[in-house]
């Protein structure tokens, strides 16, 4: 309560003083807000005033606070800096506006393109698909109407032979054996490849008397042999040796006919069996004569008329044969009719009086100076050792055979060995005497080689012989010298001329040749071609297609079944050689089964636009024989990367171009990092074993077409040169066409062969760095061509283009053809080869003349011809496109 109080009491006692101090206050406050009004308002608008005033006044001078003009106002230099900036700046933007719309405008009009490229993609699917349907349409008619002109064909059932079958019924007389009655075609069928099962000799007791070193050799060759298989379940053929015996073995036909009838797979009979009885000495014996062979065919030396029977029995090496009295007299018991006539007075009579008359070099001998050897009665005997009758017979042009007197004898040992010394050197044999029965002579053309003169023309013979002209001469001497070669000089030869003669007879293939397996070194590709416009114009001669096709192998050999064909190419092969595969004997074993020598050589003219005629019609296809048809480069390279990739990438966009086979030569590997251009076809890079130039022509498994161009990696050839050698050798396929010629010379001082390089109105030779031939001729280069001629080449490193010409022209006897007038087809600026070493030269001296040795004579032909357009240098109109003929 004394507090309340207190409390009033003050308050009332101070009341005047607290008032007074409110009301101080108050104004205060209220003087501070109109002082502050007074500033905020009245003195910006006084100052305003203020300003105005000063700008309207006369004097420019006191003009400090109104406004001025642009430039004045950017005099101060940072100023000015800033409005440059906005000058450029808003000019780039106005750029930038500007190109926004165009690109708004292109964007429209590309979007609208999109539009019309999806439609068009649409419509173009479309069409597709009923292509896709008229194609599938068309296929399945084709297959309607081939099956409904066709019949169906199957493979025949093979019937596998039964051990204890007793096959076919026995003929009445087993020495009227033939085919169609002693030989069981069931086993043999077209498909069955012919395989053929060889006893072995020593699992037998007469094998412990055979001669170690035939034994040897025909084991060795039956090894190797393609047709020999050892499931004697599927044999076609079943081959035993029975001879030659060593000496003084004596096996009696009795004691070998009981082991004969014991073989595994005899069958009672011996049907499909074939008894070989080879003989390495001039006097072996008739090991067969009065064995009962049944229905085996016979291959050995020397049969009597009694015991050959002619088409199923096959004579391979004829040798001597060592008689006795008691074997002549048999076979004189065996004899029919009256003797024969004895022309043998009149024979010597006439062949001295030839060579007495001295009109030509004649040598005529009656009598040996040494003891002669063994023959039968009526037989001519020899005189002296092989070693100096192969001597007098190199020296000879012709080599007189006279058969025996006995009509009935087929042939006789010294006749026999006559023949074929005679083959065997060169010498043309003229067997005088008709009835003689050569070897193989249902199949060999021996009129192509020898002369067969009757007896009673022993006056006429000396003018027959000087009526051969030396062309004739020759084709007889090779084709001698091939027979020797292919069907009789070895072991191999025979065994395989006897499996060819019956595989022949029952109209069954040859095994295809084996073609060189591939090893492919993986590599990198992508590297986009260029196209070279020197590699591209083609000038006023444009032979490619107006579109390239795409890979296209050539059609396989399919002939193999068939044996009666129209187009033999008899002519392209009329020259044979010792290498050389001939059609016109149809045994031959290794034809390989894709060489198609002339598939042009018909001579039909397909139905179809760019069959010949005008230039538009002659670039747009290759028309022709054969209307569809590529080629394959192959490319021989040794570590040059650099200057390899140039060389495939002129090689871009090049018509009617299969694939490139790049022979990759070097043991280092090509480079990681390489990348590989892409050219528009396969490029196969082939790894080998060796560095060998041989490699350039080996017949590679990749290697599909028949046409194949082989080149340097550092040749320069223009895509119209390559078009243009590549129509000529369509014209001229079992030629070598190519742009490099040089020619052959004899060097009359030296008395031997040079090579020549020089510019000449002639050639003989075209090299391989730049040249098309057929595949065949791998073939024969890789597997038939003597090994010394390869093993030269390997030797210097050096004329396998020169080996590769001598082949060819040996084969075909004509020489290379030659295209375009270039002067130099290697590329400016590419490392050395080895053609720049100065022994270069000096050894293709070499080679030729050693070639010369291994062929017998000289093969290379001479030649002026040359190819070039139709057209060549002829005004056209731009419209039209020239062609090309031979000039």
């Amino acid at each position: 309560m004394t507090g309340y109080t207190m409390l009033r009491n003050g308050g009332v006692g101070n009341g005047g003083q607290t008032c007074m101090l409110r009301w101080s206050n108050r104004i205060r406050l209220t003087w501070l807000s109109f002082t502050l009004f007074i500033i905020l308002v009245f003195f910006p608008l006084i100052a305003h005033y203020y300003l105005t005033t000063l700008d309207e006044a006369d004097e420019a001078g006191k003009r400090i606070f109104g406004p001025r003009a642009g430039n004045e106002l950017c005099e101060v230099k940072h100023v000015l800096d800033l409005c440059r900036i906005r000058e450029s700046v808003s000019e780039e933007l106005l750029q930038l506006e500007a190109k926004r719309q165009e690109l708004n405008s292109e964007i429209a009009k590309l979007n609208l393109k999109i539009e019309a490229c999806k439609k068009s993609i649409e419509n173009a699917k479309q069409d597709l698909l009923q292509l896709k349907n008229v194609i599938s349409q068309t296929e399945h008619s084709y297959k309607e109407l081939m099956a409904q002109n066709q019949p169906k064909l199957s493979l025949p059932i093979r019937l596998l032979p039964e051990k204890d079958d007793a096959g076919l019924p026995p003929p009445k007389v087993l020495r009227g054996c033939r085919l169609h009655n002693c030989f069981d075609y069931s086993r043999c069928p077209l498909t069955s490849g012919f395989p053929v099962y060889v006893y072995d000799s020593d699992q037998f007791a007469f094998g412990s008397y055979l001669d170690p070193l035939v034994k040897q050799a025909f084991q060795a060759t039956a090894r190797a042999n393609v047709y020999v298989t050892e499931n004697a379940d599927i044999a076609c053929l079943y081959v035993i040796l029975v001879g030659e015996m060593q000496e003084p073995v004596v096996l009696r036909p009795a004691e070998l006919e009981k082991q004969l009838y014991s073989l595994p797979y005899w069958r009672t009979d011996g049907h499909n069996h074939v008894i070989i009885n080879l003989s390495r000495k001039s006097d072996t014996q008739n090991l067969l004569y009065n064995v009962s062979t049944g229905r085996a065919m016979v291959a050995q030396s020397t049969f009597y008329a009694a015991q050959y029977r002619p088409g199923f029995d096959l004579g391979e090496k004829i040798e001597s044969l060592r008689s006795s009295l008691q074997e002549a007299r048999s076979f004189e018991e065996e004899m029919e009719g009256d003797p024969p006539a004895d022309y043998d007075d009149r024979i010597i009579a006439t062949l001295k009086a030839v060579q007495d008359s001295k009109l030509d070099q004649v040598l005529v001998e009656f009598t040996c100076k040494n003891q002669p050897k063994p023959s039968l009665p009526t037989e001519w005997a020899l005189c002296g050792e092989r070693e100096d009758r192969l001597e007098l017979l190199k020296l000879s042009t012709f080599a007189l055979i006279i058969t025996p007197g006995d009509p009935h004898l087929v042939i006789s040992s010294g006749c026999a060995t006559r023949l074929f010394e005679a083959l065997e050197v060169g010498a043309v044999p003229v067997v005088l005497g008709e009835q003689v029965q050569l070897p193989y002579q249902d199949m060999l053309q021996w009129n192509e080689a020898a002369l067969v003169v009757p007896k009673p023309r022993v006056t006429e013979v000396h003018f027959l012989l000087r009526s051969l002209s030396d062309s004739d001469l020759l084709a007889m001497r090779r084709q001698g010298r091939f027979l020797w070669e292919t069907y009789f000089s070895t072991a191999d030869s025979i065994f395989n001329t006897v499996l060819a003669m019956i595989r022949t007879r029952i109209q069954i293939p040859a095994a295809p040749i084996r073609e060189e397996a591939a090893a492919e070194i993986p590599h990198r590709s992508g590297k986009a071609a260029g196209t070279d416009p020197n590699m591209a114009d083609n000038g006023d001669l444009d032979l490619g297609p107006v579109e390239t096709e795409p890979p296209y192998a050539s059609p396989k050999y399919l002939r193999n079944f068939t044996l009666t064909v129209t187009d033999f190419y008899r002519s392209w092969n009329s020259a044979p050689g010792p290498f050389h595969l001939f059609p016109h004997t149809p045994f031959d074993p290794v034809l390989p089964s894709e060489a198609k020598f002339l598939g042009s050589g018909t001579g039909f003219r397909p139905i179809g636009g760019g069959a010949g005629g005008s230039g538009k019609e002659f670039q747009a296809a290759l028309g022709g024989n054969v209307p569809r048809e590529q080629f394959t480069v192959v490319m021989l390279t040794y570590e040059r990367e650099e200057v390899l990739m140039n060389s495939l990438e002129r090689l871009n966009g090049l018509p009617y171009l299969n694939k490139v086979v790049v022979v990759w030569n070097s043991p280092k590997l090509p480079s990681e990092d390489l990348l590989w251009p892409d050219i528009g076809v396969p490029i196969m890079v082939v790894r080998t074993e060796k560095n060998s130039l041989n490699n350039r022509f080996l017949p590679w498994n990749e290697i599909e077409t028949e046409a194949i161009l082989s080149i340097d990696d550092d040749a320069h050839l223009r895509h119209d040169e390559i078009m243009f050698g590549f129509r000529v050798w369509r014209e001229a396929r079992d030629r070598i066409v190519g742009f490099p010629g040089r020619y052959h010379a004899w060097d009359i001082p030296h008395q031997s062969w040079l090579y020549n390089s020089n510019y000449s109105c002639e050639l003989s030779m075209v090299l391989t760095g730049a040249a098309f031939f057929h595949k065949y001729y791998a073939y024969l280069y890789s597997y038939v061509m003597p090994q010394a001629i390869r093993d030269m080449v390997d030797e210097y490193i050096n004329c396998e283009d020169i080996a590769m010409n001598f082949l060819v022209s040996h084969i075909t006897r004509k020489p290379p053809i030659k295209v375009t007038s270039r002067w130099t087809f290697r590329c400016p600026g590419c490392p050395q080869a080895l053609s720049h070493d100065d022994s270069h030269f000096h050894e293709r001296h070499k080679c030729i003349n050693f070639f010369v040795k291994v062929y017998g004579y000289m093969p290379l032909l001479y030649t002026q011809f040359r190819v070039d357009s139709v057209l060549f240098k002829t005004r056209l109109p731009h419209d039209k496109t020239k062609c090309f003929k031979f000039i």
